[in-house]
């Protein structure tokens, strides 16, 4: 056995051990090559022909309610101030108290004739592009548990987000910008940034937080006097986590620093151009309601500018979350008609103008728009003037990529309170949107703990009759 001598460490190794060594080099290096390849484009093809190139998923944080937005029950208007005529199940808080009609009225909208309240002015004004779902279904009736349910398919901390398992599949057709980004209206779910995360995928999948600030991303900036210091920095960076590849560390999660490491150096010159909304016409910006008197509107129009051109620049998955407008989320235990009132007109002018500016630039048809919470709120009040939580019935809609606009499905029984027709549940619409980009939701698989695991677990189906 000749001996040889260690470069890093002077030690005298056998020629087995230095084979050892050079081996985990070798595959670290043919790591670095897959796996810049898979971020850029993907694992592998997709399964079919996708009809969606981008997804923007607007998450309206706490649970807006259904009979107040897009599911009209006349029937609670007679039952107002009586008592439920139903059986009611165990709520959050168990303070029921009468039947509750909504505050709002519903208009006929569009050629498809679709019932919205009048919470949503603008956005009624693209009705024929929506398809509502009014049969959703949530196994939780808790904020944390239920969040983790809508972003990962599962009711428990650590699972990959969507955003993460669309990446994972995809890849990303931007270089210079993560394929899954989070735009922060101001207000973090319950459940945390876990919310966002990439569980067992490799951690360059997890989403990257942006807000409605100018930039985008705190510390973009580099601080050295030359990008040659800072790319010298990197360089060393990059050497001493090769390193910790050669002597048998985990790859994927090396190489995951090393890519986020990467591109967080390219992001330097992306996000200024990205942030940079002069060169948007004052039409624009006034369509999305940047600039208005009401906070609210002004931040989520930002936001919804911003996907606008992520989407622009090939960004693979974007979830917005809600501004802060002083009245808890969506989550009007009490004070039902101030808090609706006050996040839809964050929300309403911003939305609108999105889906119309990307159909203006024919993006529409190739971005799945997605609009929901949670869960649903009950029909009757807790206290006198709130609603609980409800996982048993709620709306939600999409629009664009592959979407059958003016389109109605489910229905839930005559106060909205449970679905009764068509039910559908998280798993069916996360394999719906994968669907939508050209992934089987029962083949994008990852093995970890033994087990190939997916975002619907072991259930989904596809919603086909909201397809075009």
């Amino acid at each position: 056995m000749s001996p040889y001598p260690c470069r890093r460490c002077r030690m005298i190794v056998s020629r087995r051990e230095m084979l050892r060594r050079c081996a985990g080099g070798f595959g670290a290096v043919a790591a670095t090559a897959l796996f810049a390849s898979d971020q850029k484009a993907g694992l592998a093809k997709t399964h079919f022909k996708p009809r969606a190139k981008h997804v923007i998923f607007l998450y309206m944080d706490g649970g807006p309610s259904q009979v107040d937005t897009f599911d009209p029950k006349p029937l609670l208007a007679r039952y107002d101030g009586k008592p439920f005529p139903a059986k009611m199940e165990p709520t959050q808080f168990d303070n029921n108290g009468m039947t509750l009609a909504s505050p709002w009225k519903f208009r006929r909208h569009g050629e498809s004739g679709i019932e919205i309240s009048e919470l949503f002015p603008h956005l009624a004004k693209e009705a024929d592009r929506l398809a509502v779902i009014r049969s959703m279904t949530a196994d939780f009736s808790e904020h944390t548990n239920a969040n983790y349910f809508l972003h990962t398919g599962i009711g428990i901390q650590g699972r990959p987000s969507m955003g993460a398992w669309f990446t994972y599949g995809l890849g990303s057709e931007c270089e210079d910008l993560p394929g899954f980004v989070v735009l922060n209206g101001g207000l973090i779910p319950p459940g945390g940034l876990d919310c966002f995360g990439a569980g067992f995928l490799p951690a360059s999948y997890q989403g990257s937080l942006f807000s409605a600030q100018d930039p985008p991303v705190a510390n973009v900036a580099r601080r050295e006097p030359a990008e040659e210091l800072q790319a010298n920095q990197l360089d060393l960076v990059r050497r001493f986590d090769r390193r910790l590849s050669e002597d048998g560390a985990n790859v994927d999660a090396v190489e995951s620093a090393v890519a986020n490491w990467e591109l967080a150096f390219r992001m330097q010159t992306a996000i200024p151009d990205l942030a940079r909304l002069d060169d948007e016409t004052a039409k624009t910006l006034e369509s999305y309601g940047i600039g208005s008197s009401f906070r609210g509107t002004d931040r989520f129009g930002r936001l919804c500018l911003l996907a606008r051109r992520l989407v622009e620049r090939g960004v693979r998955f974007i979830e917005l979350t809600c501004p802060n407008v002083g009245h808890d989320r969506w989550d009007q235990h009490s004070n039902l008609k101030q808090g609706h009132e006050a996040n839809a007109r964050a929300v309403d002018q911003p939305i609108a103008a999105l889906l119309a500016d990307l159909a203006q630039r024919g993006l529409l048809e190739e971005t799945l728009v997605v609009w929901s919470g949670e869960f649903g709120r009950t029909p009757f009040a807790q206290g006198r003037n709130g609603r609980d939580h409800n996982p048993f019935g709620f709306s939600l809609w999409m629009a664009g990529g592959g979407v059958r606009g003016g389109t109605v499905y489910g229905a839930t029984d005559e106060f909205g309170y449970k679905a009764i027709e068509n039910r559908v549940d998280i798993h069916d619409m996360h394999a719906t949107m994968l669907h939508l980009v050209g992934l089987d939701h029962r083949r994008l698989t990852f093995r970890f703990g033994g087990r190939d695991m997916r975002l619907t677990d072991v259930h989904g189906k596809v919603i086909e009759e909201i397809l075009q």
